[in-house]
């Protein structure tokens, strides 16, 4: 059935026409009062000359400093594996990437010539052994035939010049004998280190020679490369080689190395290498740091960010980092003093690390400008409109580590006017 509305045309235009009209009056309501909120705050900060600021205290604590560089994984060691005898590949007992022992069989050659003059070597010995058995008997009857003055001393001479030119013939031949013997064990060759083998260039029935001529490509039958455990290579500035050398001379330095990957968790080391020389090019100096690689995560080639901590700041003054501003001629901050005025107080900012920087200059408890310094100037009146937390359950600055080395947050280094840390 149809509903037949009575209502006239000129009431329901009229009820469509109010609807917009009351929402439009609410939104003008609204922007009024926010406009009339903004223009009474204006005015009473106008009216008492001064801006708004956050502001936060000085707080002392130990900081370490924390370095950072990218680091460059490199094998601990690599061996290429050559032949050292002329032969035919019998046997290849590896397959390219397998990870062997130290003297793990690697290759068997064909050492049938190695054989031979082993034994021939061995037959030469037996030979010259006779010989000089027999010499030293008709020594011993010349011997006596010079006593009884039946032979002259010059035959008596030859016959003991016999027996020492045998016995050096026989020294001769036990030697060749020797070296034929270790000729012949070179037809194993096995794994001079524990690692990962690269890839094979040899086949059996391949001809090696220890001259470095391959039929195939290059006088390296396999290299082995040892990952576990591997190194990482990484630079600093000089500035921070006193204090490496300190902390190193100390005891072990823990280093930890990052991956670019997600859900990665640090791997830890410690630092084994300093370099004896800066590079004058860069004015870095060169450093090796040593980690376990049980699980193969660090492959060689790889980059990885390093970081370590050789040295604390011990009571280190700290403020926020956005607290430091940068004048035409120095670092300053604006302290808030009597009548909550500021001044421009000149600093040296040691270190920038966390969200925090260790400065000089400034005492301790000091409330300084963290937010709102873009207006002011010294002299300038403030209203502390909230302060920024500097402190956590243990006493530290919010954002400090703990006072420990190895861990991987960055930090930035930034040198005072004398140049140091």
């Amino acid at each position: 059935m149809e509903v037949v509305s009575h209502e006239k045309p000129s009431a329901r235009a009229k009820r469509r026409m109010w609807i917009p009209i009351a929402v439009i009056s609410l939104i003008a309501l609204a922007a009024g009062a926010w406009i009339w909120h903004v223009q009474s705050t204006a005015a009473s900060t106008k009216g008492t000359g001064a801006f708004q600021v956050v502001s936060a205290p000085v707080t002392q604590t130990d900081v370490s400093v924390r370095l950072t560089a990218n680091g460059t994984v490199s094998a601990l060691q690599t061996v290429d594996v050559r032949p050292q005898i002329s032969a035919t590949v019998k046997v290849v007992h590896i397959k390219e990437g397998q990870f062997v022992r130290k003297d793990d069989r690697l290759f068997t050659l064909d050492t049938r010539t190695e054989d031979a003059n082993l034994s021939k070597a061995e037959a030469q010995v037996v030979k010259d052994r006779a010989d000089l058995i027999n010499a030293e008997r008709n020594l011993e009857r010349e011997r006596g035939l010079l006593r009884q003055e039946y032979v002259s001393q010059a035959e008596f001479d030859t016959a003991q010049n016999l027996v020492d030119g045998l016995r050096g013939q026989l020294a001769i031949d036990l030697a060749s004998m020797e070296a034929s013997r270790v000729a012949r064990s070179f037809d194993e060759i096995t794994a001079p280190i524990a690692g990962r083998t690269g890839a094979i260039v040899v086949y059996p029935g391949s001809l090696v020679q220890p001259n470095g001529a391959l039929t195939t490509s290059g006088a390296v039958l396999v290299s082995i490369t040892q990952i576990d455990p591997i190194n990482v290579s990484f630079t600093l500035s000089e500035r921070e080689l006193a204090g490496l050398q300190q902390a190193f001379a100390k005891g072990e330095v823990p280093v930890s190395a990052k991956l670019d990957l997600a859900d990665q968790t640090d791997l830890k080391g410690r630092l084994v290498f300093i370099d004896n020389a800066v590079d004058t090019a860069s004015g870095t100096i060169r450093l090796k740091a040593e980690f376990s690689n049980a699980d193969h995560r660090l492959w060689p080639g790889m980059f990885v960010t390093v970081a370590l901590a050789p040295r604390t700041l011990v009571g280190a003054l700290t403020v926020p980092a956005q607290a430091v501003q940068t004048g035409p001629e120095n670092k300053f901050l604006y302290v808030i003093g009597e009548g909550s005025k500021v001044a421009s107080l000149p600093v040296n900012v040691r270190l920038i690390q966390d969200g925090f920087a260790v400065v000089e200059g400034i005492a301790l408890g000091a409330r300084v400008v963290v937010e709102g310094a873009q207006n002011l100037r010294p002299g300038s009146a403030v209203v502390e409109a909230g302060g920024i937390a500097t402190g956590n359950k243990d006493g530290k600055p919010a954002g400090h580590a703990p006072s420990t080395t190895g861990t991987t947050d960055k930090a930035t280094v930034q040198p005072n006017s004398t140049g140091k840390q």
